[in-house]
């Protein structure tokens, strides 16, 4: 600094440092600023399970009503087809007659954890699966469209989302009926497949 002017050259002006807390208030107000970028760019790295909400029960006749005490645990959307073979029944009359099912379970978002297949049977991707027989079936409000079911567990294998599911209904159902021709005493053990959707509701005991 010249002492006479009171004017700071240019070289002397690099050699000046700032108080100690004006250095570490940059430093923080940089971190704050970078933790604050993050969030936007990425989003919150964890969900509290305080902000988590049930699935409510699907509205059905009261022969499809779940046991008491028993919550929705998952509510899988199911796509993909209903197979049917062409059999004589008792009365020597051939008709099609369900095989399997054959669908991809999606969550709410579309994702695809799990498939749906003979048995009946549920198997997700973290690798629980069960099985089940059908307690109680209504109508579809669609004619055009397979039944509404209550099913009961029978079987369990693995561990993970369905442990300890107990009941499933199968509801909102869209298309899944066989045709109304193809199945004759000329075409036995024919197969055919119709495409349906519908949404499963995953049951277990509350806790």
């Amino acid at each position: 600094m010249n002492e006479g002017n009171g004017v700071v050259s240019a070289g002397e002006s690099a050699s000046i440092a700032f108080p100690a807390c004006y250095n570490f208030a940059m430093r923080r107000f940089a971190a704050i600023a970078a933790t604050i970028a993050g969030v936007v760019m990425v989003g919150p790295l964890w969900s509290s399970p305080a902000n988590a909400q049930k699935t409510s029960p699907p509205e059905v006749p009261a022969s499809l009503h779940t046991r008491p005490g028993e919550e929705v645990v998952l509510l899988a959307h199911a796509s993909g087809f209903q197979i049917y073979v062409c059999r004589a029944g008792t009365d020597g009359k051939f008709t099609w007659t369900l095989k399997a099912p054959e669908a991809e379970l999606m969550d709410p978002n579309g994702k695809v954890i799990g498939n749906h297949s003979a048995g009946p049977t549920w198997k997700l991707n973290d690798g629980s699966e069960v099985s089940g027989k059908a307690l109680a079936h209504v109508d579809s409000p669609d004619p055009a469209s397979i039944p509404w079911l209550l099913v009961s567990i029978v079987n369990h294998s693995g561990k993970g989302a369905l442990t300890n599911v107990t009941t499933i209904q199968r509801v909102h159902t869209r298309g899944g009926n066989p045709p109304l021709e193809g199945c004759d005493n000329s075409h036995p053990d024919a197969e055919t497949k119709s495409s349906y959707t519908a949404d499963y509701y995953f049951y277990a005991p509350a806790k």
